[in-house]
């Protein structure tokens, strides 16, 4: 998604960054946003504000001559209009030399360029590039409480002393709006206005309505002819709540919802269930008892089962609790970002047929001077295994469920909630082995004493403390069902049957029927209760919208899912009810299947909160293929970062110094071409040289590792080193699966009625998806394989000593 439509608020926002209170004012400004768009919002500011490195040097891109500009110890060569640029920026950001005074300076130095070349631009358009990509939000799940509608209500606006101006509304909630009026309206953006609502029935005569409500407006945007104005109501009152709430309701015929959030989510959990099943690290979950973290629970899924299964031993029993020991899960949660605790190296020696387990962190190793002895050691072994370790600690103030439409209930069944909520901490274990690179592992190795290794001999565990919580790569849960029997009678076009309930939760049914009925599914069908409609007194329970999911029993059995539409569904809202106040007398049924699966994904949705990696996606086009999309998770992660740096746009990355001289079709595009959703994932590596020019601007050059000899990789990083910084990243690939739409029925529905083509382009989008794959750094692990590099940097860090 974009925010090119925001661009006025983003202007706003600028100036409100460094300020005290800039976390309340941006809630104020972007009230009537929705919670996607206001994440990206952030984003962007975030973005913008960090502090700048970059050198701006024009000296050779200029006609004009340049002068020296100190900001601190940075000096900058700028010719006088950019000069002005600069001081015209620098005072939005409290005199701080950030990125969006470096990005200031350099758009207006290119605008005024392309005005003297009269349109006219040397440079290709980034845009233009086959590696441009979008990124797509994982792990964040919006929720909107509050349906917002679009539709269109003649208005009549005015402020105090002007005279009123008619336009019409966009979209209308219960605390806000946006509206259309003239260009030339010469209303003043920081007074209130007052907003009439012309041609209204009688229905809704209600005197602040016929008197106007007052709105403060948020932002002000200049589109073609004319002004939209975002709206957010001034004061409370909850008789106008209702009167303007009953108001949205009976105009449904006239509206649509915004279902942008809603599409965000959707999008997520799609590309996601491609990555999930795919995943090639173990997330760990960290409860704290007495005191002191304990793993108690494993995620897993089909690519990560064989990183568990190598710490069984012979009598089955996994040893991998004794890897990460207390004081190696302690060292870590204190310090997740230093790397020496994050590096675990592992081999296994086999006596009396029976199975030892030696591991060692880098900083032990380190610690104990026995780095060379065990690196060297242990890579010759067939069991040699090198993992990377990530700590995430677990925010309990976010729901935990992935509560994406209107109305849903944001938890699940207490015994899932206080499971989830027992975890402090997760740490994903990703194993970056690559055997292809023992040898160079075993040039440490110096006819040390051997026997010096038994002090990271692991402690034999003797009981399977870890739960093993796998996936389900199939439809939600989302509500507990409950036993209870009431006739129903459900139609379909002219067809008409009826049954018994065999169970019931607030939006869905099973029903069985008198006798099989060859009632079409998926499809739409209506639904009556009349054995609980003497209970409704004031409620019509016939003729309620729902879905019929699927049948079994050879029509017999039908599974019903509320339909829901415009407006609040009549049956979720009694069955609700009917539930909540009879739940001592309702029989809960039994359904550990169901709770597992709750649990299983309630501790996906706190793994995808923080991304270890940066997945992307390939797609097929109808006669080639390319990338579709990385996967972006809440937080700015150094990765995808890097290759935002030469793009205009939030939420696009240019991955060309990555991709481009054929890596993409040789390394990744024609290995899947040959490999099945059932195979595990390949890599190759990449080293990267990250260097800073003179002009500010940061140059990226990438070369596969297999391409260049050992001698010349070595060479390759201290080069990088002395230069800037060198970076290296495993570039996981593999083919996905055809994608799992059970997951995301619920949202297609929803998008459905409201956006029916915004849901086939979605479903269209996912279905063209035919490899998936991730980058993960591994850059201090390839600095591990040359010893000489290790040796000098020790030496430093000696002499600094």
């Amino acid at each position: 998604m974009s925010l090119d439509n925001h661009s006025a608020l983003i202007e706003q926002l600028k100036p409100l960054l460094m300020e005290p209170d800039f976390q309340e004012l941006f809630e104020s400004l972007t009230a009537d946003e929705s919670n996607s768009t206001r994440f990206l919002l952030k984003m962007e500011l975030n973005r913008i504000s960090a502090l700048c490195t970059r050198v701006i040097d024009l000296r050779d891109k200029t006609e004009l001559a340049c002068e020296e500009v100190f900001i601190g110890n940075q000096r900058h060569f700028l010719d006088a209009p950019s000069k002005e640029a600069l001081e015209e920026a620098l005072p939005i950001y409290r005199n701080k030399y950030t990125l969006g005074v470096y990005e200031k300076v350099i758009k207006a130095h290119q605008k005024r360029k392309q005005l003297k070349q009269e349109g006219s631009t040397n440079e290709p358009s980034l845009n233009a590039s086959p590696f441009m990509v979008p990124g797509i939000v994982l792990g964040s799940y919006f929720n909107r409480s509050e349906e917002r509608m679009n539709y269109s209500i003649k208005i009549a606006v005015s402020q105090s002393g002007s005279a009123e101006v008619l336009g019409a509304t966009l979209d209308l909630s219960v605390g806000g709006a946006r509206i259309k009026l003239p260009l030339k309206h010469n209303f003043q953006p920081e007074r209130p206005l007052r907003v009439k609502l012309l041609e209204l029935n009688e229905e809704f005569y209600f005197e602040d309505l016929q008197q106007g409500v007052d709105y403060a407006i948020v932002d002000i945007q200049n589109k073609d002819d004319n002004a939209i104005f975002r709206l957010k109501r001034i004061g409370s009152s909850e008789e106008l709540d209702k009167v303007i709430a009953q108001l949205i309701n009976s105009y449904k015929f006239r509206y649509k919802v915004d279902v942008n959030d809603v599409i965000v989510n959707a999008t997520g959990l799609g590309f996601e269930r491609h990555y999930l099943p795919l995943q090639p690290h173990l997330p760990v979950y960290i409860s704290i008892k007495e005191g002191k973290p304990h793993i108690t629970h494993a995620l897993l899924g089909r690519g990560n089962q064989p990183l568990l299964h190598f710490f069984q031993n012979e009598d089955d029993i996994n040893q991998l609790p004794g890897m990460l020991t207390n004081n190696r899960i302690v060292h870590l949660l204190k310090s997740p970002d230093i790397t020496e605790h994050q590096l675990m190296f592992c081999f296994t020696h086999i006596a009396n047929e029976k199975v030892h387990f030696y591991s060692a962190t880098l900083f032990e190793l380190q610690q104990s001077e026995h780095l060379g002895l065990f690196l060297g050691f242990g890579s010759k072994k067939s069991s040699w295994r090198v993992y990377k370790l990530v700590s995430q600690k677990v925010d309990h103030k976010l729901n935990y469920k992935t509560s994406t439409l209107p109305g849903d209930d944001a938890q699940y069944s207490a015994l899932t909630e206080q499971q989830l909520a027992s975890f402090s901490h997760i740490i994903q274990v990703c194993d970056i082995t690559n055997s292809s690179v023992n040898s160079q592992y075993q040039a440490w190795f110096n006819n040390q004493d051997v026997n010096q290794l038994k002090t990271f001999a692991q402690r034999k565990i003797n009981v399977n403390s870890i739960k093993r919580i796998s996936m389900p790569f199939t439809e939600r849960r989302h509500e507990s069902r409950f036993a209870f029997k009431t006739l129903v009678n459900i139609k379909q076009g002219n067809k008409i049957a009826s049954g018994i309930t065999h169970d019931i939760s607030s939006r869905g049914l099973q029903v069985t029927l008198a006798e099989a009925f060859d009632f079409n599914s998926p499809a739409s069908v209506s639904l009556s209760l009349p054995s609980l409609q003497a209970k409704a007194i004031q409620i019509d329970l016939s003729a309620l919208p729902y879905q019929l999911i699927r049948t079994r029993s050879k029509g017999s059995i039908l599974h019903l899912s509320a339909l829901i539409g415009h407006s609040p569904h009549i049956g979720v809202e009694f069955l609700n009810k009917l539930i909540n106040h009879n739940k001592a007398k309702l029989t809960k049924l039994s359904d550990k299947d169901g709770e597992q699966k709750e649990l299983a994904d309630g501790m996906k949705n706190l793994m995808m909160r923080e991304l270890v990696s940066v997945p992307y996606f390939i797609e097929k086009q109808s006669k080639s293929f390319s990338l579709s999309a990385i996967g972006i998770g809440t937080k700015v992660d150094e990765i995808s970062h890097l290759f935002s740096q030469d793009t205009d746009q939030i939420m696009q990355y240019n991955l060309t110094p990555l991709m481009a001289d054929g890596v993409l079709k040789s390394q990744i595009i024609d290995p899947i071409k040959t490999m099945k959703a059932a195979d595990d994932m390949r890599f190759f590596e990449v080293f990267i040289q990250i260097t800073r020019h003179a002009r500010g601007t940061i140059n990226l050059n990438c070369k596969v590792a297999t391409e260049i000899s050992v001698v010349d990789q070595q060479s390759f990083i201290e080069q990088s080193q002395r230069l800037g910084r060198f970076m290296a990243l495993r570039v996981y690939l593999g083919a996905a699966d055809k994608p799992d739409m059970t997951y995301i029925r619920r949202e297609l529905e929803y998008i459905t009625i409201h956006a029916n083509h915004k849901a086939k382009q979605l479903e269209e989008q996912l279905w063209k998806v035919i490899g998936i794959g991730e980058f993960l750094d591994i850059t201090t692990e390839v600095k591990l394989r040359f010893p000489k590099l290790s040796t000098v940097q020790n030496n430093k860090n000696l002499a600094a000593s």
